[in-house]
């Protein structure tokens, strides 16, 4: 096996592209965490339920989900091995966040993108393990 430290195009283009998307992701946490009392008094009652009667523990998910996976995605910029560790420990906050909005909360009906975007935040979170994995494998990160 040839390992080399020259990168391709792609690597910074999916790097910075994911950096993109985690940094959305936190936006939607803080967007979530901090929203103020009269955003939440306009959204349908069954909404307000949803965010009123959220566990601690899923805001901890998404926390550690968004922030783990935008520090990894940082880490993959400045090349360094340990982004694969974090995106190990986005994905399990997204698997505690997701399992909880699908399968235990019964506020919101699932639909539209309430299924499509955690389907896709967990195969993006799962496409970077592999990805992280796979750029250590071939020597561009260390």
């Amino acid at each position: 096996m040839t390992i080399t430290n020259k990168l391709p195009i792609w690597f910074w283009v999916i790097a910075v592209l994911t950096l993109v998307w985690n940094i959305m992701g936190v936006m939607a946490y803080l967007g979530q965490a901090y929203m103020p009392a009269e955003a939440l008094a306009v959204l349908p009652q069954n909404e307000q339920d949803f965010y009123n009667n959220m566990p601690a523990w899923v805001t901890a998910a998404f926390a550690i989900a968004v922030f783990s996976g935008t520090l990894g995605c940082i880490a993959l910029i400045f090349r360094k091995k340990w982004a694969y560790s974090l995106f190990i420990i986005s994905i399990i906050g997204v698997i505690g966040q997701t399992t909880y909005n699908l399968f235990i909360q019964d506020y919101v009906e699932l639909s539209g993108v309430r299924i499509i975007m955690p389907i896709m935040i967990i195969v993006i979170g799962i496409f970077l393990i592999w990805f992280s994995n796979y750029s250590q494998k071939k020597g561009w990160i260390s």
